[in-house]
């Protein structure tokens, strides 16, 4: 079993070439192309916002062939994508068809695209198989992830698109084509009030689960903290993915443990990250 990290939370310290680096020197056999600062979005005021990222400007193509390039050259490659959110604000969603072509130029085979949290499940059903051509023309698979929103009167998460197994389920089946998806972020499933439960989602989706989203939380908040360190049962999780014959990779998107800490101090929170996630792989093996 190979694992993977997103790269986002590193490369806001040292930028995504070294992020690459130092994934590779931490013994991940792969990474997860964030492509979040593609195009901003500002959470306060709901907009999207101008950015200066090379993946914003007119040479995005080359930064990917380059992240790609350093990604060989130290002998790990990436392995799947994250593209912008949310994925209902019109400039963001301009960005997807990018999103996609720099997931193959970076060598990757699968690009997470958020559904609509609050779409009808038709909405989302037109919206992924309006991008899927383009992403077969590019060898690349789609997948969906479960999402959730919050209730502020209960203190907790409510139903999302693909929350739950039968949510996630009518997505997979209303898009029918095989390259369609699911990533399954376990720390979504694992909130009070919106999902079925990791393993019981695990069970749910079977050969349709091809990436993971891995993090920690403690069964209330998406916390996205290092596995292992809050509440999830990852013992019956891995045994579940064991069970399914899961073949992906154990991808980690933990992206809350690095920050505090300083450009000095976060390759031992890389190699960390990676000897938690070859755990994770260990007890898959076993």
């Amino acid at each position: 079993m190979k694992t993977s990290t997103e790269i986002a939370s590193i490369a806001y310290h040292v930028g995504e070439e070294k992020a690459i680096e130092m994934c590779a020197k931490a013994s991940f056999d792969a990474w997860d192309f964030s492509m979040f600062s593609m195009c901003r979005y500002d959470w306060e005021t709901g907009k999207a916002q101008p950015s200066t990222h090379p993946l914003a400007g007119s040479h995005y193509a080359e930064f990917a062939k380059k992240l790609r390039r350093i990604g060989e050259d130290n002998g790990i490659h990436c392995n799947q994508s994250h593209a912008p959110f949310p994925t209902t604000v019109g400039p963001i969603r301009d960005h997807l068809k990018r999103a996609i072509e720099c997931t193959a130029i970076a060598g990757g085979s699968i690009c997470v695209i958020h559904p609509g949290n609050d779409y009808e499940l038709q909405a989302n059903v037109d919206f992924y198989q309006e991008l899927l051509p383009f992403a077969k023309e590019h060898n690349v698979k789609i997948a969906t992830e479960n999402m959730w929103d919050w209730d502020e009167e209960k203190g907790h998460s409510s139903f999302a698109a693909c929350a739950t197994s039968e949510s996630f389920l009518d997505h997979l089946n209303g898009v029918n084509d095989p390259a369609f998806v699911a990533c399954l972020d376990l720390g979504h499933a694992e909130m009070k009030g919106s999902g079925s439960g990791a393993v019981n989602m695990i069970r749910a989706l079977g050969n349709h689960l091809q990436a993971l989203h891995i993090h920690d939380n403690d069964l209330l908040n998406d916390s996205h903290a290092l596995p292992f360190t809050m509440k999830m049962d990852f013992e019956a999780i891995v045994a579940a993915l064991r069970e399914i014959g899961y073949a992906g990779y154990f991808t980690l998107e933990a992206d809350q443990y690095l920050y505090g800490r300083n450009a000095d101090t976060v390759f031992a929170g890389v190699k960390q990250m990676a000897d938690t996630a070859r755990r994770l792989a260990d007890m898959f093996g076993k």
